[in-house]
C-alpha cells in the first residue's frame, strides 16, 4: 500500500492504535508469564505482530500477537526442549512453514468454518473476557493477563475464581475500576464526541494513574501497589533493552523434537491465525474480504522473525482485532502503530507505563467483552431459527470451558450434525396434489441427495399406499448417489409393479435419463373429468398455482397431448380473465392442452358471447368450475376510474361502471393514480361479473343452484404470481351494489 494511503485514514487509525497498545500491553506481559517465557518475549511477540505482520497482511483490521491458544503448547515445548533458545529454533522453523502452507494456499480451509460458529466464537471470547477480566477488577491478581482457558494456572477454573476472588478484594482496585467503567460509559455520550482524537481508554488509563498516585501520596489504604500494576522488564540504557533479544539456538536442527515442536505450532497457529481473521472479516462495517494465503504467509514471516529475535509466536488475535474495530480503524495502519507504540514504550517510558492499575485495563476489556457478546447477537442467532442457534450457543458453551480451538471443533461438529440432520430431513418434499387423474403424490428431490438419504427415502417409499400415483421430480437435483438411484429403480421396476402404484420419474439425467416419463401428465379424458369434483378442479388450480409460484411447473410431452386431443376434448374448468398478458391461465395455473377453457377480454367482463361460450363449456362439454380471474393494477380498470372514451373500448369499460358505483370507500383520489381505489375496483368487478353470470345465463344459474357447477372469483397479484381465491359463488339474482361490497370484503 503506498505511504499516501496509508496515511489517510491516520484521524481514525491513530487512536485505535492507542485502544489496542493499551489492551495488547498486559496482554503481552501475561501470554508470556502464562507460557513460561521470559517477559519481555511477549513484548517482541506484540511488536513484530503489529509493525511486521501488520504490514505483509492484507487484512485492514486483524492484529497480530502472542496468543493465550498457545500458552499451553509453549510452555510444554519449552520444558520438553529444555532450553528456549532451542524452541525459538522452532518458531522460526514454524514461521517457514506458514510461509510454505500460505503459498500452496492452505488458507482456503477458513472458506469451510461455518458463520454459526464464527459468530460463537466472538461471542464466547466477550464472555471469558468479562469472566477473567473481574477478578483483575477486584484487585484478585492470582492468574496472568492474556490467560482465556477453563482452568488457570493455579488449578481453579473462570467460575471458581469468581469465589476465590471475594477473600482478595482490594478496595482500591473496585474504586478504580468503577470510575473507569463509568468513563467508559460517559464517554460514549454525543458531547464526547468531539474528542474523538482522545480515545477513551486512554482517558481511562490517564485518570487511573492519577487516581493511584493521588492514593499513593496521601498515604490511602486504597493505593494499589505493585502486584496489581503493569510490569514491564527495566533495562538500564539502551544496552540493556538489547539485552533482551536472543538468538535462536541453530545447533539444534539435529534434534527431531524440534521439528514436531514447530509443526504443531505452524498449524494451530494457523488455524488459530484463520478463525481470527474470519471474525474480523465479519466486524468489518466495510464487509472487505481478506487473503487466507496472504495471512498465513505474513503470519509465517512474522513467526520467523520473532524467533529470531527472541519472541513468541504470533497469531493474528481476536481480542486486539474486536478492540482495533470498535475503536474506529479504517486500516493496517492502526495496527502497525500500536506495534511501534509497543516498541517505543519498552524501550523509553517501561516506569511510566509500569504506573498503569491493571483494574484499569481490566475495565477496558470487560467493555470489549460486553460489545462481543451482546444480548442482541443472541436474539439475532435465535431468529435465525435452531439450526444456526443451536451450534452458535454450543460453540460459546465449548470454548468457556475448554479452550478456544477444542471449542471451535466442538462447534463445527454439532454445525455439520445439524446440516446433516436438516439434509436427512430435506432430502425431498413429500406432497399431494390433485390432478384430473386424481390424486397423485409428489417427491421432490432436492438439489444434493446423498447415501445419507437412503434411509429416509426407502421409508417414504414404502409407506406410500397401494393402488396410489407417484410422481418421482429429480428436476431441481444436480447430484443424486448411486445407492438412492438403486432405491428409486427397484420402487419403480419391483416394488411399486406389486403394490399397483404407477411411478412418474422426472427430470433423471445423465444414465438414467431413460427412466423419465410423463404417463400421468395427459390430457383429460371423458372418464377422468366425470370423476372430478368442482371442489377437486378447484384444487387442481390452486396446486398449479403453487408449482407456478415456487417455479416448478411441470414437465410436459406437448406432442402426446396434441395426439391425444385430436379426437375430442374434456376440459375441467372454464377461466375467464383479463387480456393482460401477464395472466395467461394456462401458464399461472400451469395447465396444459386440454385442461382448460380460456376466456379472455379486457376487464374480464361479460357479454352474449362469452355467457354462450361458458354454456357450452359447462353444458357440452362437461367443465366443472367457473373462475372469474382478476389482477392487481389492472389496465383495463384503470382506464374505467379514469373514465376514459376511447372507440369501442368505452363501450367495454362501462360494463365496469358497476363495480365503480359499488366501491364507496374511497371518497378521495377516485382515479387509476390511487392503487388501492384501482385493486377495490377490481375485486368488486369479479363479483359483479359473477353476478351478471348468474343474472344473464338461466343455464348457468340452474346448474350453479344444482352444485353441477361452482363460480368462483379469483384475483392474480403481478407482483408475486399468487392467486387469491374468492370460493363462495353469489347465490341470488338481486344482490344490490351494498350487498356486493358487504360480501366482497367478508371474504377478502
Amino acid at each position: 500500500m503506498k505511504t499516501s494511503g496509508l496515511l489517510s485514514n491516520i484521524k481514525n487509525d491513530f487512536p485505535a492504535s492507542i485502544v489496542v497498545f493499551l489492551v495488547a500491553l498486559p496482554l503481552c506481559l501475561g501470554v508470556a508469564m502464562a507460557s513460561g517465557a521470559p517477559l519481555f518475549s511477549g513484548l517482541i511477540a506484540g511488536i513484530v505482530g503489529g509493525i511486521v505482520v501488520g504490514s505483509f497482511s492484507g487484512s485492514q483490521l486483524s492484529v497480530s500477537g502472542p496468543a493465550a491458544g498457545l500458552t499451553a503448547i509453549v510452555l510444554s515445548a519449552i520444558t520438553e526442549l529444555g532450553a528456549y533458545e532451542t524452541f525459538l529454533l522452532a518458531v522460526v522453523l514454524a514461521g517457514a512453514l506458514q510461509i510454505i502452507l500460505g503459498l500452496v494456499k492452505a488458507g482456503t480451509v477458513s472458506n469451510y468454518i461455518p458463520s454459526n460458529v464464527i459468530k460463537g466464537m466472538l461471542a464466547a471470547i466477550g464472555i471469558i473476557l468479562i469472566l477473567k477480566q473481574i477478578p483483575h477488577a477486584f484487585g484478585y491478581d492470582a492468574n496472568a493477563e492474556g490467560n482465556l482457558s477453563f482452568i488457570d494456572a493455579d488449578q481453579h477454573n473462570t467460575f471458581s475464581e469468581l469465589f476465590f476472588m471475594l477473600s482478595k478484594v482490594h478496595l482500591g482496585a473496585i474504586v478504580i475500576a468503577a470510575v473507569s467503567v463509568a468513563l467508559l460509559l460517559v464517554w460514549e455520550r454525543p458531547f464526547f464526541k468531539k474528542f474523538k482524537l482522545f480515545p477513551a481508554p486512554l482517558a481511562v488509563v490517564v485518570i487511573a494513574m492519577l487516581l493511584n498516585q493521588l492514593f499513593i501520596v496521601t498515604g490511602s489504604p486504597l493505593a494499589v501497589q505493585s502486584s496489581h500494576l503493569v510490569n514491564i522488564p527495566l533495562s538500564d540504557g539502551f544496552g540493556g533493552f538489547v539485552s533482551n533479544f536472543t538468538l535462536p539456538d541453530f545447533t539444534a536442527l539435529a534434534n527431531p523434537q524440534v521439528y514436531m515442536v514447530a509443526v504443531t505450532i505452524a498449524i494451530v497457529a494457523s488455524i488459530e491465525s484463520l478463525l481470527s481473521l474470519e471474525a474480523v472479516d465479519k466486524l468489518d462495517p466495510e464487509r472487505r474480504y481478506s487473503s487466507t494465503n496472504r495471512e498465513l504467509t505474513a503470519q509465517g514471516i512474522g513467526n520467523m522473525i520473532s524467533g529470531l529475535i527472541g519472541g513468541l509466536p504470533v497469531t493474528s488475535v481476536i481480542v486486539r482485532s474486536s478492540a482495533n474495530v470498535q475503536s474506529g480503524a479504517k486500516s493496517k495502519l492502526s495496527t502497525i502503530l500500536h506495534g511501534t507504540l509497543l516498541l517505543i514504550s519498552a524501550m523509553f517510558i517501561p516506569g511510566l507505563l509500569n504506573m498503569i492499575p491493571l483494574a484499569a485495563l481490566a475495565a477496558i476489556l470487560i467493555m470489549t467483552g460486553y460489545k462481543l457478546a451482546k444480548v442482541k447477537i443472541f436474539k439475532d442467532m435465535y431468529q435465525n431459527g435452531w439450526g444456526q442457534f443451536i451450534p452458535f450457543v454450543v460453540t460459546i458453551l465449548a470454548i468457556v470451558f475448554t479452550d478456544l480451538l477444542i471449542g471451535i471443533a466442538i462447534g463445527i461438529a454439532v454445525s455439520t450434525l445439524s446440516i446433516l440432520n436438516k439434509n436427512l430431513r430435506n432430502a425431498y418434499f413429500f406432497k399431494k396434489e390433485q390432478y384430473h387423474v386424481g390424486e397423485v403424490i409428489r417427491v421432490e428431490l432436492s438439489e444434493e441427495v446423498s447415501f445419507l438419504n437412503k434411509a429416509s427415502l426407502l421409508l417414504t417409499l414404502e409407506n406410500i399406499p397401494h393402488n396410489s400415483k407417484v410422481v418421482l421430480d429429480a428436476t431441481k437435483s444436480v447430484y443424486i448417489d448411486f445407492d438412492v438411484i438403486e432405491v428409486i429403480k427397484e420402487f419403480k421396476d419391483v416394488k411399486a409393479p406389486e403394490r399397483n402404484i404407477q411411478v412418474n420419474l422426472v427430470g433423471f439425467k445423465n444414465d438414467y435419463k431413460d427412466y423419465n416419463n410423463v404417463s400421468f401428465i395427459s390430457a383429460p379424458t371423458k372418464e377422468t373429468q366425470s370423476l372430478l369434483t368442482p371442489e377437486k378442479v378447484l384444487q387442481i388450480l390452486k396446486d398449479g398455482n403453487d408449482r407456478f409460484v415456487s417455479n416448478n411447473r411441470l414437465e410436459r410431452n406437448h406432442s402426446h397431448l396434441v395426439h391425444t386431443t385430436s379426437n375430442g376434448q374434456f376440459p375441467h374448468a372454464v377461466i375467464l380473465s383479463c387480456i393482460d398478458s401477464r395472466t395467461s391461465s394456462e401458464v399461472i395455473f400451469d395447465q396444459s392442452i386440454g385442461d382448460i377453457f380460456s376466456i379472455r377480454i379486457a376487464g374480464n367482463i361479460v357479454n352474449e358471447d362469452i355467457l354462450g361460450s361458458m354454456e357450452f363449456a359447462c353444458k357440452v362439454a362437461g367443465s366443472k368450475l367457473i373462475v372469474v380471474l382478476g389482477h392487481t393494477n389492472c389496465g383495463a380498470i384503470k382506464g374505467a376510474c379514469d373514465h376514459v372514451q376511447l372507440g369501442n373500448l368505452s363501450g367495454l369499460l362501462n360494463k365496469v361502471q358497476p363495480a365503480l358505483d359499488a366501491e364507496i370507500l374511497t371518497v378521495n383520489n377516485r382515479n387509476s393514480k390511487n392503487i388501492d381505489f384501482v385493486n377495490n375496483v377490481t375485486k368488486l368487478n369479479i363479483f359483479a361479473t359473477k353476478k351478471k353470470i348468474r343474472e344473464k345465463s338461466a343455464i348457468l344459474d340452474e346448474m350453479i343452484a344444482n352444485a353441477e357447477v361452482v363460480l368462483v372469483g379469483g384475483l392474480y397479484n403481478v407482483e408475486t404470481g399468487r392467486v387469491t381465491f374468492y370460493d363462495q359463488g353469489l347465490h341470488h339474482h338481486k344482490d344490490t351494489p351494498v350487498q356486493i361490497i358487504q360480501e366482497v370484503f367478508q371474504q377478502v
